[in-house]
């Protein structure tokens, strides 16, 4: 159990994927991904182990991702935010996001 004051430390916002590009170093299948979160956070990138979206598929989604927890080198790439998704029935990673368009740097609650 955590405490909810933890929960709060968790800074969650919502960002436009701007570029998809390839990954071929990683371990794992993986997606090198530029993310736009707005004014106040900025342009961001991730590596995410979501090779079940295609790039178009990926290019101009609204997603939500931790943006306050530390740099992430993941081979020769320092990932900067952690994407958030959930594992649906084949293991595959299904993106978090909006349901309806909102400012980009939305912040979750």
């Amino acid at each position: 159990m955590i405490e909810f004051d933890d929960f709060l430390a968790v800074d969650m916002r919502v960002g436009r994927v701007t570029a998809v590009d390839d990954f071929p170093e990683a371990r794992k299948p993986a997606w090198k991904l530029t993310i736009d979160f707005g004014p106040e956070v900025g342009v961001k990138r991730s590596s995410a182990q979501i090779r079940n979206y295609a790039r178009e598929e990926l290019e101009g989604r609204l997603v939500v991702a931790v943006v306050n927890f530390p740099p992430r080198r993941i081979g020769p790439f320092m990932s900067e935010v952690l994407c958030l998704g959930a594992s649906d029935e084949q293991d595959r990673i299904i993106l978090l996001e909006p349901r309806s368009e909102v400012p980009l740097g939305a912040r979750i609650h």
